[in-house]
């Protein structure tokens, strides 16, 4: 695989030395995701997939944020000519995410500044997480009147348990960076500047274990978190 290089707002995959980078790119809008870079998150993470020469993935944002998630105009939207717009919602979003938790290769989540709605569970579905400072995390789908996915919801619960869960969607409030490495949602906080050298020394211990038994293992202990 060779690095590609999307439309101007689209997600943008890099591969360099099995080390693949995705990153959502739309800074003006915090990098709020539309339908069609959902669909074009399930082209790169299907190229992934099929490629045995990828050893690992970092997920993360261009500008100021990572990601505030679905954009919530394309809820009601009509359908496109592309027919993308029968897609939207809960449904592409859920398989979206899905689909990264599905990847058999170790993911990093970096979160290169605060992360809301859908885009909580996006970096829930990474196997790991780094923020920065001053960061902040917020679940408003009680708000805004929108009953979260199941898959969403499991993933909450089994990687933070219930009572995380119910505070985080419930109560829908804002959480602090510090809070967030508490709770065991980020595995490592640090400063924004050194948040690059924090995945580099993760993405370095990844690529340092034997593929296969990363792998093996990844997949049997996202099996026991599913209760399977």
């Amino acid at each position: 695989m060779t690095a590609t290089a999307l439309p101007s707002g689209l997600p943008m995959l890099t591969l360099h030395d099995g080390r693949a980078t995705l990153t959502l790119n739309r800074p003006a809008h915090h990098n709020r995701l539309h339908a069609e870079d959902l669909l074009a998150l399930q082209r790169h993470f299907d190229a992934l997939a099929a490629d045995p020469g990828v050893k690992l993935l970092v997920l993360t944002g261009t500008g100021r944020s990572f990601c505030p998630g679905f954009h919530i105009g394309d809820f009601d939207a009509e359908p496109a000519a592309g027919g993308v717009a029968p897609l939207a919602g809960p449904h592409l979003f859920e398989q979206t995410v899905d689909a990264l938790e599905a990847l058999a290769v170790p993911t990093v989540c970096r979160l290169n500044g605060s992360v809301y709605g859908g885009a909580t569970d996006l970096a829930l579905a990474c196997d790991f997480r780094v923020g920065v400072t001053g960061m902040a995390l917020r679940m408003p789908a009680a708000r805004l009147g929108l009953h979260y996915y199941p898959n969403g919801l499991r993933r909450y619960v089994s990687r933070l348990g219930l009572a995380t869960a119910k505070r985080l969607f419930l109560l829908a409030e804002d959480v602090s960076a510090d809070q967030l490495l508490a709770l065991g949602y980020l595995d490592r906080l640090v400063a924004p500047d050194r948040l690059d050298v924090e995945v580099q020394t993760i993405a370095d211990a990844l690529a340092a274990g034997a593929p296969l038994a990363l792998r093996g293992m990844k997949a049997s202990l996202n099996e026991i978190a599913r209760g399977e």
